[in-house]
């Protein structure tokens, strides 16, 4: 039996041994699986950074090439997804609107008089636009992903800016491009257009920027980037003055200006001074500008021209639109301007106004997708709220307990102490600004404040888009429509990591008390007189101070403000009580004991 015993004991360790060395060798595999795992989702991230950068700098100078590095970066994003167990699937804000309008588009197509033709229109554009939204949407997770991307399209910008200045200074002739009514304006022969093909979508791409880098003027505090982004505002003020675009150029003006008025006057006034500055340089910039309200040249007339044809489209096809793209087609059916010269000699393709275009190829509900989309954009970047750093000090302030050394308003020896710290501090000299002192701040940019200055330079962008939208359909144009939905997929993202106002104002609910007499009552004691707290007191003379001395220890000191607030002074109050009874006691202990005494000697004598 000892043997069997034995034998039986030795196969049960084996196997238990066996059965160990399975389990350690699962799990040295997942452990090698996790490591391969985080090592593969590293060169995903190597692989979409670099996709992203790609984007936003080819953008607007190599469209192709951008689409490319959009389609790359998407299945990098998709394939991340898949194996990153760190990285989720983000739902943004606006993704029913996108859903709606891709769907109607999608459905015009059958309406159309070429579906064919408006298929592969379709998903040429709108497959681009659903990229961009996911692969912006999905990959802008920190600063520094933000900051990479706009750093793409700053460089990006300038190239355009410098192009446009070289075509400025050695001359564009735009008289065969049919740019510009040569009767009603025989000085004007150059418009520049840069890399965008057309000197009215690069006033559009122009109004873009200049709302952008406004933004961060704004939101930036440090001098050096303020001058930067202020000589960067004036470059771009610059170009679009070239383009001789009237629509931009108004479109922006309304812009800033009411910028200016809503929010900060010195807006506004350097607003009137570089446009001054460009009339002076340039007096046919002033007569363009002006043509919109003293004469109507060939392009206004023919843009309500277009108008009126484009209304009557969408009355006889409200539902479905016209067929995506297939504005050019069914122009020459509504053609009450040229008389049939559309379609032959001259194809119109959009209908100069955004929002017409939209309503008359997607139908009504498609376009109110769109718009939904579109508006809720601007109104969510708008009223965006990223903590700025003092915001955030302030809100860690508010946040801790209360010190016996904090300055409260409402006791007027405390209003005076923070008059005399403020004046103590007004009249320290401030560190003298240098050039050398600029450049260290052009290389620290706070990235809250960027996210702010974005968020911001994002809802006037759409502002002007809005505005240019009006007299001319930016968003026919590939890059343009690109950028439009690469900044709402921004936005989206920028939401994520934004601090929203309800959060300070919860904080602030649930702050600690912001004055002595209920930082008094928030002091928490033991019971014990060696260990209680000592709270400062109030020094408003009407406020009487109730000390009780523990007879233990006459270190712990109770003071508690009568008068203000009775009902928060109750822990100092009552041990006031207990010391007061305690000594009521003694006392009385003590005069019992001298009549005792009194009497015995009476009853001795």
């Amino acid at each position: 039996m000892g043997r069997r015993h034995r034998k039986r004991a030795a196969v049960e360790e084996r196997d238990i041994e066996g059965e160990l060395d399975a389990r350690t060798a699962d799990h040295a595999d997942d452990v090698l699986k996790e490591l391969q795992a985080k090592r593969r989702a590293r060169q995903l991230d190597g692989l979409i950074r670099y996709a992203l950068l790609a984007v936003g700098f080819t953008l607007a100078l190599w469209p192709g090439v951008c689409t490319a590095a959009l389609v790359l970066g998407s299945i990098f994003t998709a394939w991340k997804l898949r194996v990153d167990r760190a990285m989720t699937f983000r739902r943004l804000p606006f993704d029913i609107p996108v859903i709606i309008f891709a769907a109607f588009g999608l459905v015009s197509i059958a309406v159309s008089p070429d579906p064919a033709f408006s298929f592969y229109n379709y998903y040429n554009l709108v497959g681009v636009y659903l990229l961009m939204y996911f692969f912006i949407g999905q990959n802008i997770r920190t600063a520094s992903d933000m900051k990479a991307i706009l750093k793409a399209l700053a460089l990006s910008a300038l190239c355009c800016v410098l192009y446009g200045f070289y075509q400025f200074a050695f001359g564009i002739d735009t008289s065969a491009m049919k740019w510009v009514d040569g009767n009603a304006f025989p000085e004007l022969k150059k418009r520049v257009f840069s890399t965008w093909e057309n000197p009215n979508i690069f006033a559009g791409y122009l109004d873009i920027a200049i709302c952008l880098a406004l933004g961060l003027f704004v939101k930036m505090k440090a001098r050096g980037q303020r001058i930067a982004l202020a000589l960067v505002m004036i470059a771009l003020a610059a170009c679009l003055a070239m383009t001789y675009a009237r629509g931009a150029c108004l479109a922006i003006a309304i812009v800033v200006a009411g910028y200016g008025v809503l929010k900060d006057w010195r807006v506004l006034v350097a607003c009137v001074v570089v446009a001054l500055g460009l009339f002076a340089a340039d007096p046919a910039l002033l007569e363009r500008l002006t043509s919109v309200f003293t004469k109507v040249d060939t392009s206004s007339e023919m843009r309500f021209a277009f108008w009126e044809s484009t209304i009557a489209m969408i009355e006889d096809h409200p539902f479905f639109g016209i067929g995506w793209g297939a504005y050019y087609l069914v122009y020459p059916l509504y053609d009450f301007y040229m008389q049939g010269a559309a379609g032959k000699e001259i194809i119109i393709v959009h209908a100069h106004n955004m929002y017409l275009n939209y309503m008359a190829e997607i139908g009504i509900v498609g376009a109110l997708a769109f718009f939904w989309y579109f508006f809720g954009t601007m109104h969510l970047a708008f009223r965006m709220h990223i903590a700025s750093p003092e915001e955030m000090e302030a809100a860690e302030a508010a946040a801790r307990p209360p010190r016996a050394t904090d300055l409260f308003d409402d006791n007027a020896l405390d209003r005076e102490l923070k008059t005399v710290q403020d004046s103590l501090k007004s009249a320290q000299p401030a560190p003298r600004w240098t050039l050398a002192t600029g450049l260290v701040e052009l290389g620290a940019w706070d990235s809250r404040r960027v996210a702010a200055g974005l968020a911001l330079g994002i809802g006037l962008a759409f502002v002007s888009i809005a505005l240019n939208g009006l007299t001319d359909d930016l968003l026919f144009n590939i890059p343009s429509s690109m950028l439009m939905w690469m900044l709402a997929a921004l936005a989206a993202a920028l939401s994520f990591f934004a601090s929203p106002q309800e959060e300070h104002e919860e904080t602030a609910k649930h702050a600690v008390p912001v004055n002595k007499s209920e930082a008094a009552a928030h002091v928490v004691t033991t019971g014990k007189p060696e260990e209680v707290k000592h709270v400062a007191a109030t020094d408003q003379p009407e406020a009487g101070k109730h000390v009780a001395a523990s007879s233990k220890t006459e270190a712990a000191t109770h003071v508690a403000p009568t008068g203000k607030s009775e009902e928060k002074a109750k822990v100092p109050q009552a041990h006031a009580a207990a010391a007061a009874s305690e000594t009521a006691g003694k006392n009385g202990k003590e005069n019992q004991a001298a009549e005792t005494t009194d009497e015995a000697g009476k009853g001795d004598a």
